[in-house]
């Protein structure tokens, strides 16, 4: 029997796997699996020049490094640039916000002349005055109160005229004068705005201290119009004294709206 003929039922997977098979199929194999290959790792191909391999990720390290030398290096000049300012401007005297005033004991940091600009230091200087009117009127006050004590007004309006100046005076300045102060060097609206809050409850108790209405505070323990006439005709240096405060609340509610409408119109011109 002769099987030299037989077909081998496995010949063409033999052909398609098996390098070593002869004929053509074996052939086309051979040209098919270096084919795969060369698509399967890129190679022999026509456009394989397009394959970018960014080279630089292999330097990352150092260009970070780099990088961060260069902002330290910034960093540190631009330190170098603020400590020189600073130094120009402690050599030029400039002042800082040191307790400058008043000159024999001071207490706040003050100077108009240098820290505001030239076109609103007369209207800072009268809300100055104005601060210093309302430490007058207070002091005054109870230096009035004092007399009336001692000619039999009592000890309470004496308490009560003390407690009205050391309240008044630091608020005062607190609440309104340092923020328009502050204002004025900024121009912040935000401060204009708590000046003008406060400024306004000032003028307000100004213009009742001088009336002094037996209402609220005790009737004697402001030197107002109705308080000197009430003690003029019992003594009439005690009178005295009450009118001259009464003339100062008048003065200082003058002086305070004037300054209200100045810095009102200098803000209005600055909006």
């Amino acid at each position: 029997m002769n099987r030299r003929n037989d077909p081998n039922p496995f010949d063409e997977e033999e052909q398609e796997v098996n390098p070593f098979s002869n004929g053509s199929t074996a052939a086309g194999s051979k040209s098919r699996i270096p084919q795969m290959v060369a698509n399967t790792l890129g190679f022999g191909q026509k456009h394989d020049a397009t394959v970018d391999i960014p080279l630089d990720s292999m330097n990352d390290p150092k260009k970070k490094e780099r990088e961060l030398a260069n902002w330290e290096a910034d960093l540190k000049r631009r330190e170098r640039d603020i400590k020189r300012r600073e130094d120009a401007v402690t050599s030029a005297g400039v002042p800082v916000n040191d307790k400058n005033w008043p000159p024999f004991l001071p207490i706040i940091h003050h100077d108009i002349a240098n820290e505001i600009p030239a076109h609103s230091q007369r209207m800072q200087y009268l809300a100055f005055a104005s601060w210093l009117g309302i430490v007058l009127c207070l002091t005054f006050n109870i230096i009035a109160v004092i007399v009336c004590w001692i000619k039999g007004g009592g000890v309470k309006i004496f308490f009560l005229a003390v407690i009205y100046a050391l309240l008044g005076c630091p608020l005062s300045y607190v609440l309104w004068y340092r923020p328009l102060y502050n204002a004025m060097r900024t121009d912040s609206a935000l401060k204009f705005g708590w000046f003008f809050l406060f400024y306004m409850l000032h003028i307000g108790f100004c213009i009742f201290a001088a009336i002094a209405p037996p209402v609220v505070f005790h009737g004697k323990s402001l030197t107002g119009i109705l308080a000197a006439i009430d003690v003029f005709s019992d003594h009439v240096l005690v009178g005295i004294f009450y009118l001259v405060g009464f003339g100062l609340f008048c003065l200082e509610s003058l002086l305070s709206l004037s300054v209200l409408q100045r810095v009102y119109m200098h803000f209005r011109g600055n909006k």
